[in-house]
């Protein structure tokens, strides 16, 4: 179990707030093959049993205690090998994890006293800490990105309770919803569209152009959402 740090946006910020969002997908770094590549090749991405436990046969494989973490390449493993790819891939992130999120904030008054939270409205944030009206414009205050918050200063802590290594286009609907998606209507459908239209569109906003469309392998995250300081 691990405590790490990790970055949202003010939007995904307000549907963790909400309650909407218990899931998010991260990049692998390190990417492993892809099935359209080797289409005369099989493939596959598993959990990988524990350090020092051998496996004599894939019978054996779900009575396996499991690394954290790590995953097993398998199927025509010389194809891929060949083709310079490693054998063994690392998600990062394991079940009882906790990570503490990190955003955009300000800190302000003596001895920066106070934190305003810029996903939660700079308006707002005033009216939580009591400041006296007129409040100076936003523009005066020096937002930091979330990469600069300290440990001591997030809201937010997240209890991992599982963690899949899988293709972008396998996030199904509820996936979606759980991603902080909402369900919108298409009127052209004559029904509800799909939350996966959505979340394609965020991805490719934070991603770039494109992103959604390249399908890359990610690391699905579920969580459980607690209002508080990692070390409250």
């Amino acid at each position: 179990m691990t405590d790490r740090p990790i970055l949202f946006s003010a939007p995904m910020v307000r549907a963790l707030l909400d309650g909407r969002k218990t899931q998010t997908r991260r990049i692998m770094k390190v990417q492993p093959p892809r099935q359209e590549d080797f289409p005369h090749s099989v493939m596959g991405i598993n959990r990988k049993v524990a350090d020092g436990v051998k496996l004599f046969s894939l019978n054996d494989y779900e009575r396996q205690p499991k690394h954290p973490t790590k995953w097993d390449l398998d199927g025509s493993v010389g194809v891929f090998r060949d083709a310079g790819f490693p054998m063994v891939y690392d998600a990062r992130f394991a079940v009882g994890d906790r990570l503490w999120v990190k955003e955009t904030h300000a800190c302000v008054g003596d001895a920066d006293r106070w934190t305003l939270y810029r996903a939660s409205g700079y308006e707002a944030e005033c009216d939580r800490h009591g400041f006296e009206k007129p409040y100076p414009a936003e523009s005066e205050i020096k937002w930091k990105p979330s990469i600069f918050m300290r440990r001591g200063l997030s809201r937010l802590t997240l209890t991992v309770t599982d963690v899949r290594v899988e293709r972008l286009h396998q996030c199904s609907e509820a996936d979606a919803l759980a991603e902080g998606i909402d369900r919108i209507h298409y009127p052209e459908l004559g029904d509800w569209g799909w939350p996966q239209r959505k979340y394609a569109e965020l991805w490719n906003s934070i991603n770039g152009a494109g992103a959604w469309e390249a399908n890359p392998w990610v690391v699905a995250v579920s969580f459980d959402v607690r209002k508080g300081n990692i070390d409250a």
